[in-house]
């Protein structure tokens, strides 16, 4: 049996990645996940990192919180599918944790990436398809909207951003950026032959 292949759609917030997640996986018949929260005590770790109360949380407290489910969630979820044959479409991997903990938070992105390649065993993606709004003021929350990661500003939400295209930059043999601010059928299209194209992938084209 042949090893499923893992791939990875990671963006800022409202550029549409839940939406591209459930498309492709549906093209693709794969295990549609996300992170945090892909396994059932995932989705509890995802309720306390998202909730107001845990405003005071901090930030390494924080990154430790995303790679123990991260964790959970490859070796519960991602890995188990891989080796029964499945395609894997994940919305978000350990490249959010490098964007949101290592530079949005300030923790260092090559310490962050470090620790979460340790929590997953080193698993790394086939491909990576990064959605980008580029400096589109939709893709920032206002202060005071949203959970507690998306109430972080306007500051924050640049250096994430930021961060996303310097992993990009970095690795081109396995990241792909899309535009994300075009038509949800343009950009499925899009990402459908990224996939397609890298991984060699047959489909039927929807």
């Amino acid at each position: 049996m042949n090893r499923g292949r893992f791939i990875v759609l990671e963006g800022p917030d409202r550029v549409g990645k839940s939406t591209q997640v459930e498309r492709l996986a549906e093209v693709l018949d794969a295990v549609a996940t996300r992170e945090p929260g892909g396994t059932a005590l995932g989705a509890e770790v995802r309720a306390l990192l998202l909730d107001h109360r845990s405003d005071g949380l901090d930030p390494r407290a924080e990154a430790l919180l995303m790679a123990a489910d991260r964790s959970l969630h490859v070796a519960e979820v991602v890995r188990p599918a891989l080796a029964a044959g499945r395609h894997v479409v994940s919305d978000r991997y350990l490249f959010s944790s490098v964007a949101y903990q290592g530079a949005g938070r300030g923790l260092g992105e090559d310490r962050v990436r470090d620790l979460s390649l340790w929590a997953v065993g080193d698993l790394v993606p086939d491909l990576v398809v990064l959605l980008d709004a580029g400096d589109d003021p939709l893709t920032a929350r206002r202060p005071g909207d949203g959970d507690r990661l998306e109430r972080a500003g306007g500051d924050f939400f640049a250096r994430v951003g930021a961060s996303y295209r310097r992993q990009a930059a970095a690795d081109p043999a396995r990241w792909v950026v899309v535009d994300a601010r075009a038509d949800v059928e343009v950009v499925h299209r899009a990402v459908l032959a990224a996939v397609v194209d890298r991984l060699r992938i047959t489909v039927e084209r929807s």
